[in-house]
């Protein structure tokens, strides 16, 4: 038996107005805490997301033997010059994608034997083109299973450096750690992109952090990147506002027909995540852009255009349109995500199941969704499948749908603990302090 706090009904929203600052942007926080910890100096993080995600990470950290003082959404670390304090370390990274992945990079430039492990969904989640390339620049990592998943085994004595090759076509995030470890190697570091990349603006998104904390990389668009030999300077560094997160309530005022005035994500935000706004003004909403702030407003009765969206590089708000899709006047077609499949849970096959339960047409292929609008939706129970991001889109539903349920709300702790408390406003129940 259920009981309240594992399921929550979702209050129908009419027009609503809200300004509202997300929390910071996970993305971000992961990477700059790396960063962090591999500069030359103490960095002061500041607007750092607090979640579960990032609470991995900073646990990893820990136990890797660097000082953190943690405030909240500040964060300060003591960076070790690209030196590992602590060797022989098994670490518990749960459902963290970011922490795992960029951590088991950061293990390759220790001395010992280190272990990285998660929950029994991260050992379905593919790491070999990782250890695979990190091999190629003189690591010595494994995979203990032969799916090539976690747990994954370091035997680590730093990295030689060279050329390597990594695949772009299951995730960007293997890219992304090798690049932010690349100027420890003992020799240069150039790495060539086989395949097609996924979700390049993440890429965008680590070589500005690069940057900013000191190291600029010479790239050739996508395909091709040398990293030189360096160190990370500390610096105090201010994390920009969520942008997956912004989309949830951006969303929001496009079904409901109201106002959402997002106050930490404008023109300035880096996160490629924010063309959510541009893909809602494609469907009939009206979107105000200024440096710091977005602000949509949906059209009259939130009545939407449907048509054809190419995800590949903003996978994270695939889930929020297909939802959004729900309202439109005609199919939507979400394309070119196949890596849908590898996240959190199967997120193409949980949406087609769920978006059904509102009475919609839907057909699943194996990189993309569509989704045939029902005339009325219909009040539906959603599971969540442990994943925070099907918990955040469908509360867009319940905006619309009276009698919308919510199951397992609290997954959504991983990168918004305070989701609902602020989404609820929008109809006039939240508890915002």
């Amino acid at each position: 038996m259920q009981s309240e706090s594992d399921r929550l009904e979702v209050p129908p929203a009419t027009k609503p107005s809200l300004d509202i600052a997300v929390p910071g942007s996970k993305s971000l926080t992961n990477r700059a805490m790396v960063v962090a910890a591999l500069a030359r100096g103490s960095s002061r993080l500041r607007g750092a997301l607090v979640a579960e995600d990032t609470a991995v990470m900073k646990k990893g950290l820990r136990e890797l033997g660097f000082e953190i003082a943690d405030q909240g959404e500040t964060v300060v670390i003591a960076g070790q010059g690209g030196g590992i304090p602590s060797s022989g370390v098994e670490l518990d990274l749960r459902l963290s994608g970011t922490s795992i992945r960029f951590l088991t990079a950061l293990t390759a430039l220790g001395s010992g034997r280190y272990r990285l492990d998660g929950n029994a969904r991260m050992r379905e989640r593919p790491i070999g083109d990782l250890t695979e390339a990190l091999n190629a620049l003189g690591a010595k990592a494994t995979t203990a299973s032969e799916n090539l998943c976690p747990p994954v085994i370091v035997e680590a004595s730093g990295l030689t450096g060279g050329r390597v090759t990594v695949s772009g076509e299951r995730s960007s995030q293997f890219l992304s750690a090798l690049l932010m470890v690349a100027p420890y190697a003992r020799e240069e570091v150039t790495i060539e992109v086989a395949g097609e990349l996924q979700s390049k603006p993440f890429i965008d998104l680590t070589v500005g952090l690069m940057a900013d904390f000191g190291i600029e990389i010479e790239r050739s668009g996508y395909r091709r990147f040398t990293v030189p030999r360096g160190v990370y300077e500390a610096r105090d560094y201010r994390i920009e506002g969520d942008a997956t997160a912004a989309g949830y309530f951006w969303a929001a005022a496009a079904v409901t027909g109201g106002r959402v005035r997002v106050t930490n994500i404008g023109s300035n935000a880096r996160q490629g995540d924010k063309r959510l706004a541009a893909i809602l003004e494609r469907m009939g909403c009206r979107v105000s852009v200024d440096e710091e702030w977005t602000e949509v407003e949906g059209p009259a009765g939130g009545r939407l255009a449907g048509g054809v969206f190419d995800l590949n590089d903003i996978p994270d708000q695939a889930q929020t349109l297909a939802v959004v899709s729900l309202f439109a006047a005609s199919p939507v077609e979400i394309t070119n995500v196949w890596n849908l499949r590898i996240k959190e849970t199967d997120r193409l096959a949980a949406l087609a199941s769920e978006l059904r339960k509102f009475g919609a047409r839907v057909e699943e292929g194996e990189d993309r969704i569509t989704v045939d609008p029902p005339e009325r939706p219909e009040a539906a129970t959603v599971e969540t499948y442990g994943d925070h991001r099907m918990a955040m889109a469908f509360a867009v539903a319940g905006l619309r749908v009276p009698g919308t349920v919510i199951i397992d709300p609290g997954c959504v702790a991983k990168t918004y603990p305070g989701f609902f408390d602020d989404f609820l406003t929008l109809s006039g129940k939240g508890v915002r302090s």
